[in-house]
């Protein structure tokens, strides 16, 4: 079988490499892209610090009408008797003022749920 050789991809340096320096073009345009890189960075902080304040702003809105709700809610709740039962508010059992049934209620709430 016959040996198999690679072709180079990169040719072997022979001879010393000299150091070109880059033209003022290519110094230009690297300087011109710096900048862009720069104030693309800072006008994404703008923005993000923008929207930060926004959310800052929206939160203690939300959180000044929550309070001033929870308030209304807490007089109004005083206002009214202040001894009903919260599971009867909201019809899970019935309200203890509700006068008993007698003898013939659990007939009656049988024959309801069947």
């Amino acid at each position: 079988m016959a040996a198999f050789k690679r072709p180079e991809l990169v040719q072997p340096v022979t001879t010393p490499q000299h150091f070109t320096p880059p033209t003022a073009r290519e110094r230009r345009a690297e300087a011109v892209q710096r900048l862009q890189v720069g104030l693309f960075g800072l006008a994404t902080m703008l923005l993000l610090v923008a929207l930060a304040n926004i959310i800052m702003d929206r939160a203690r809105l939300a959180d000044a009408a929550g309070t001033a709700l929870a308030n209304n809610a807490h007089s109004a709740a005083a206002a009214s008797t202040g001894s009903s039962d919260p599971l009867a508010d909201l019809g899970v059992v019935p309200s203890p003022s509700a006068a008993p049934a007698g003898k013939g209620g659990n007939a009656n709430r049988a024959a309801a749920v069947h």
